[in-house]
């Protein structure tokens, strides 16, 4: 009887293996293998179209809670008669340009989030980490074409070359805090970030070229999928992440003693007014989410031909700095500046 007892315990089924929760930092989780993309699919793909096609419309009410946490530059106000919310204000004769660009930018933007969603639908960390290196690849794609121009005397703008560089650098501590978690201990997700990285450079320089409008525009919508989809994480598993530590990445970069380059890419907010605390790691990703709001209203204004100023730049001496002013032959694209550049010489 007690050899038939141990027998059927035996026999009994073993209780299933509980998944760790999703936010738990991956090196101390299993790695499902990477999702294949096939024909069987397509439901899923066609639901999370739908379910971007609904996140759409929260995502404006969300950033602007963010938007009028602080101080605002009086300098960074938008003019007399322009839409507070909209800096493009483009003239009649270039709206269905901007309309073009827009509606396939917002294309282009779905259908990576699409793509996205089905790969790391549980894989919070590894997702983050694809997106913080991707993050970085415009800001260096701007400078580069800036200093394409500025070797040809079409465009010296050293506002824009300093804030850029201060956005990228925001990105690239993202993106170590992203390491830090274990987001990229995978080698499908490092391999997957930094080919779609390689390919989104060339893509954003020839888009630059084209229409810095069209690029900076493309920008803030990564950037609003960045902020909506860190701020649904923040609501998912904030109490959570409540009990675990900051990374010391974070630690580092936010409360250094020098914040310059950390106030120079909030271009819309007063020098030192917005100093985050990192006591848990919820606040990491607080300030992260805030971050891409800051980086979403940079791009934002952008758009508007010679409107980027610098938060540290010195109103008095901007009257007498002509590198601030926009000139009359001064361009857009690089068509516009060959065909300049060409009128000039005769």
């Amino acid at each position: 009887m007690a050899g038939a007892g141990v027998a059927a315990a035996s026999a009994a089924p073993l209780p299933a293996a509980r998944s760790p929760p999703s936010f738990l930092p991956l090196r101390a989780r299993r790695h499902p293998a990477p999702v294949i993309l096939a024909a069987g699919r397509w439901r899923t793909f066609r639901s999370e179209a739908i379910r971007t096609q609904r996140e759409k419309a929260e995502q404006e009410t969300e950033v602007s809670a963010v938007e009028e946490s602080f101080p605002v530059r009086e300098d960074a106000r938008p003019p007399e008669g322009a839409a507070a919310d909209d800096p493009l204000s483009p003239a009649e004769d270039d709206g269905w340009a901007v309309r073009l660009e827009q509606s396939f930018n917002i294309f282009l933007t779905d259908s990576i989030i699409v793509i996205l969603d089905a790969l790391y639908r549980d894989r919070d960390y590894a997702r983050f980490f694809v997106l913080e290196t991707i993050a970085r690849v415009p800001y260096f794609a701007f400078i580069s074409v800036l200093h394409l121009y500025e070797t040809f005397g079409w465009w010296r703008r050293a506002d824009y070359i300093k804030v850029h560089f201060a956005e990228s650098m925001n990105e690239f501590h993202h993106l170590l805090i992203m390491e830090e978690l274990g987001g990229n201990s995978v080698w499908v997700d490092r391999f997957l970030a930094r080919f779609s990285a390689f390919f989104y450079y060339f893509m954003t320089v020839a888009m630059y070229m084209l229409s810095p409008r069209m690029a900076y525009h493309f920008s803030e919508c990564v950037e609003r999928h960045a902020y909506s989809t860190y701020d649904k994480f923040l609501k998912l598993n904030g109490e959570e992440l409540k009990k675990l530590p900051a990374p010391e990445a974070a630690i580092n970069y936010y409360m250094n003693e020098d914040l310059y380059l950390f106030d120079e890419f909030q271009t819309s907010r007063v020098p030192c007014s917005r100093r985050p605390k990192v006591d848990n790691l919820y606040d990491v990703f607080v300030n992260i989410r805030d971050d891409e709001a800051e980086h979403c209203k940079t791009m934002k204004a952008c758009q508007t031909h010679g409107n980027l100023r610098s938060p540290h730049s010195v109103p008095r001496s901007m009257e007498n700095d002509t590198e601030c002013v926009v000139l009359e032959n001064d361009c857009e694209g690089i068509m516009d500046c060959v065909k300049k550049s060409l009128a000039s010489e005769d």
